[in-house]
Order: C-alpha cells, then sequence, then structure tokens
C-alpha cells in the first residue's frame, strides 16, 4: 500500500467508528424513530466500505474477513426466520410478537420487532459487504497501460 494520504487515514480511522456507534443507534432506535435493520446494516457496511477503499480490499479482509460475512448473512436470516419458528412454537402465528411476552403483548412486539431488526441488520451488513469484496476483488478487464 502507498503510504500518501495521511490526513485521509487520519480521518478514516476517526469515521468508522463513529459511523459503527450511528449504526448501532439507528438499529436500537428504530422501532421509535425512523431506521432500523435494513438503514442500520447498510450504514455499518458503509464502515467497512470507507475503511476498504481508503486502506485497500487486504487490510480491511484483515480486520472483517470474508468467512465472517458469509456466516453473517447466513446468520442474520436465520435469526429473523428463527423469530418466527419460536412464536409458531408458542402457540402463536409466525412472526406473532405477542408470543414473547403473553401476558403483556405490547412488550412483546417490542422484543419480537427489535430481534427481527437485528437479524435484518446483520443479513444487510453481511450482503453488502459482500458484494463489496466481489467488486473490489476481481481483477480487471483492462491493464492500466492499456488506457
Amino acid at each position: 500500500m502507498i503510504q500518501h494520504h495521511l490526513i485521509l487515514r487520519v480521518v478514516t480511522k476517526l469515521l468508522v467508528g463513529t459511523i459503527i456507534v450511528f449504526a448501532l443507534y439507528v438499529q436500537f432506535h428504530g422501532d421509535f424513530s425512523p431506521g432500523g435493520g435494513f438503514q442500520a446494516g447498510v450504514i455499518m457496511a458503509v464502515a467497512f466500505i470507507i475503511y476498504g477503499i481508503v486502506f485497500g480490499l487486504e487490510k480491511v479482509k484483515q480486520v472483517f474477513p470474508a468467512w465472517i460475512v458469509h456466516k453473517m448473512v447466513a446468520l442474520g436470516v436465520l435469526i429473523y426466520a428463527g423469530t418466527g419458528v419460536v412464536s409458531m412454537f408458542l402457540g402463536y402465528d409466525y412472526l406473532d410478537y405477542g408470543a414473547f411476552s403473553p401476558h403483556h403483548p405490547t412488550h412483546g412486539q417490542h422484543w419480537g420487532l427489535l430481534i427481527v431488526e437485528f437479524g435484518v441488520g446483520v443479513t444487510v451488513t453481511g450482503v453488502m459487504v459482500a458484494i463489496y469484496y466481489a467488486f473490489a476483488g476481481r481483477p480487471p478487464a483492462i491493464s492500466d497501460e492499456d488506457w
């Protein structure tokens, strides 16, 4: 990696942490305001994509390996679908969040939404980073000298 653009590298390191904290805020505050799993997943993925653009694909893969990214895609879907299966095992309809707190269905709705939105966030983060890895990792069709 070429060691230039010191300011860009320092600012990126500062921004990545801030972006991740904001993504977590959007994730866990999404049922009270605009936002939720999809938006938080995209914001979280942006943190890793920016890191990869500035520091290179190999560096970001050291921080966030591709095997973890692929596992996240499946894990998020399992969390989402598993929430519905658990509600069915508890005698309710698929994704009926009242199953999580039968005596106070409003609390169950809150917990169910948090779990499902978390699953969506995990999946979207994994998919977006996997797409970045796929595009950034492919060899160029034409070399720089041929331009």
